[in-house]
C-alpha cells in the first residue's frame, strides 16, 4: 500500500543543512498496524507528516497504491488527505462549543461522497461513544475526547489512519483504551500507523519501525 523510496527531508537553518530524514526506505502493507518509534528529534513526526502529505520530501518517492503521490499539486494533495487519510494528533483539536457529533462531521463538509447521512453517528458508535453524541468536549474525559478525534479521523472511511502520539496527553488507563480501539480497528482491516516515543504503546502494534537521526534503525 505504501512504499517510501529513499526519502530525504532537509531544512536550512542559519545556512546549515539539517537532515530531518536521510534516505528513508520503508514499505507498509495494506492492513498492517505499524508503530514508528523514536526519541524526540529522531525524525518520526517528519516522517508522519510526509506519509499524510502534510509535508513534502526534499528528495525520494512516495508511492501510495501504485501512485507517486509525492508529485501531486496542492489541490490534489488536499483531496488525497481528506479522502484517503485520517489524522489523530496528541492534542485533540476539538471545537470546544461544538458537540461530539458535530466535531466528527466536520470533515464531511469537504467530502465528495454522495451520501454522508449517519456517518458521524456510526463513527462515534465505532469508538464506543454512541451515547455521547451531543456532549461537548468539556463534558468528556481526556480519553473520550481522543476517541471523538479518532471517530473524526474515521468518518470519511479512509484507507490509512495516522496517529501522532495519540496517547501523549492521556493517563495510563485512557491510553490503553485508545490503543485497544486502534487494535480493534486494525482487526477490522484498517491500515494504521502511529508515531510514539513510548515503547510500551509501540508494543501494541504488529510491527515496530525504529528511527534514529533521520534513518531507519530497525524495521522488525
Amino acid at each position: 500500500m505504501i512504499e517510501l523510496q529513499n526519502i530525504t527531508k532537509t531544512y536550512v537553518k542559519n545556512d546549515d543543512a539539517i537532515h530531518a530524514l536521510d534516505g528513508v526506505t520503508l514499505r507498509i502493507e495494506r492492513g498492517e498496524f505499524v508503530a514508528i518509534a523514536g526519541s524526540s528529534g529522531s525524525g518520526k513526526s517528519t516522517l508522519m507528516g510526509i506519509l499524510g502529505l502534510l509535508d513534502q520530501p526534499t528528495a525520494g518517492r512516495y508511492v501510495f497504491d501504485g501512485e507517486d503521490v509525492s508529485t501531486l499539486n496542492t489541490l490534489a494533495q488536499a483531496r488525497f488527505r481528506n479522502n484517503r487519510v485520517g489524522f489523530v494528533f496528541q492534542a485533540f483539536h476539538l471545537l470546544p462549543r461544538t458537540s461530539a457529533l458535530e466535531n466528527v462531521e466536520l470533515p464531511l463538509l469537504y467530502s465528495d461522497r454522495a451520501e454522508i447521512e449517519g456517518l458521524g453517528k456510526k463513527a462515534l458508535e465505532t469508538v464506543g461513544l454512541g451515547d455521547r453524541l451531543h456532549h461537548t468536549p468539556g463534558e468528556l474525559s481526556g480519553g473520550q475526547q481522543q476517541r471523538v478525534a479518532i471517530a473524526r479521523a474515521l468518518v470519511n472511511e479512509p484507507d490509512l489512519l495516522l496517529a501522532d502520539e495519540p496517547t501523549g496527553n492521556l493517563d495510563s488507563r485512557a491510553a490503553l483504551e485508545v490503543m485497544s480501539i486502534l487494535q480493534e480497528l486494525n482487526r477490522q482491516g484498517r491500515t494504521i500507523v502511529i508515531v510514539t516515543h513510548d515503547s510500551a504503546m509501540a508494543e501494541h502494534a504488529q510491527r515496530i519501525v525504529r528511527i534514529e537521526n533521520g534513518r531507519i534503525a530497525e524495521a522488525a
